[in-house]
């Protein structure tokens, strides 16, 4: 009976001591594991902080190149504005030459003057004096000679008339004048049209359509003329363009005549290519219609400054030369 218990106790014993061991082998094996987990986290953190370093350098060399090219970009900058104030310069420069060669086209005013004066002259005439002068200058002058240097040999006129402010208050009356002559410089045409500068007409209800030449309709017309007052942007390009676009025909001839004191727009050269794609040539190198131009020096005697005069004219002249046309001057109001 004993020698079984001391069996039993023995085999307990031994148990217990298994299970010990297993359970400390468990033990030890977190131990270990948790001692190696500092140093992974620490090599990480090393490896983030080196990474970091490496993007702050390369961060500091994207600014230090950002600024350098700034500073580039704004010398570059600085010469392109230079660049365009001496190309500002230089158009100026030229604008007031071409302005100078174009004060000397004033000359033909007089002959215009002296054409006025004749034809005030002839209502004083007799009949048959009327008749022997006509007779006279049936030889001396063909019908489609130049008065003044202006052509005169378009069946149909187009006035395209500046109204701005400088105009109504300075040179209206001048205007009126001017087309008085030039309408006694044209006595039987197959149509007229006025319109202003921005191309509105005078009569809406001839708007796109020919204005018969009849002895009333002038008058009407120059009636009209000296309390004609609507928006102008002291630019004569739209009324132009839209004369052209309306009223142009390869089997009419036609002539525009412009009145105007100043050129507000923004480019002479884009105004001169625009006309000549709408004013075509023909075979023989003329154009759809002519374009005369009368230029009235009201920034010059009222004393605006000259640089918007000077444009019209230096405009004028170019469109007059190379659409058939004449440009005419004048020296006072």
């Amino acid at each position: 009976m004993r020698r079984r218990r001391r069996d039993l106790d023995t085999f307990s014993l031994s148990f217990l001591d298994a299970i010990c061991c297993g359970f400390g082998a468990i033990v030890l094996l977190l131990v270990l594991s948790k001692i190696g987990e500092p140093r992974a986290l620490e090599d990480a953190r090393t490896d983030l902080d080196r990474l970091i370093v490496r993007l702050e350098q390369e961060l500091n060399e994207i600014r230090g190149e950002t600024a350098v090219l700034e500073r580039r970009m704004r010398g570059t900058v600085e010469q392109i504005s230079v660049e365009e104030e001496l190309i500002a310069r230089l158009r100026g420069d030229l604008s007031a030459i071409q302005g100078q060669y174009a004060a000397t086209r004033q000359f033909a005013e007089v002959d215009d003057i002296l054409e006025g004066r004749l034809l005030a002259a002839q209502q004083a005439l007799t009949e048959e004096m009327k008749r022997l002068q006509q007779q006279q200058a049936a030889r001396r002058r063909a019908p489609s000679s130049p008065i003044g240097g202006i052509p005169v040999d378009s069946e149909y006129i187009i006035f395209v008339i500046d109204t701005s402010g400088s105009m109504q208050s300075y040179a209206w009356r001048a205007v009126i004048r001017k087309m008085t002559q030039v309408l006694d410089a044209y006595p039987r045409v197959k149509g007229m049209q006025v319109m202003n500068d921005m191309g509105q007409y005078m009569f809406s209800y001839y708007a796109g359509k020919w204005i018969p030449d009849t002895p009333a309709r002038r008058k009407a017309v120059l009636d009209n003329l000296s309390s004609w007052n609507v928006f102008s942007n002291s630019s004569p390009v739209e009324g132009i363009t839209r004369a052209i676009r309306t009223f142009a025909s390869r089997d009419k001839k036609v002539s525009i005549y412009v009145f105007g004191d100043e050129f507000t727009g923004s480019s002479i050269d884009k105004v001169v290519s625009s006309v000549d794609r709408i004013n075509k040539t023909d075979a023989k190198g003329n154009r759809l219609v002519r374009i005369h131009a009368i230029g009235f020096p009201t920034v010059f005697s009222a004393g605006f400054g000259d640089h918007t005069g000077i444009r019209f004219a230096t405009l004028m002249r170019i469109l007059c030369e190379r659409n058939g046309g004449t440009f005419v001057a004048l020296n006072s109001l």
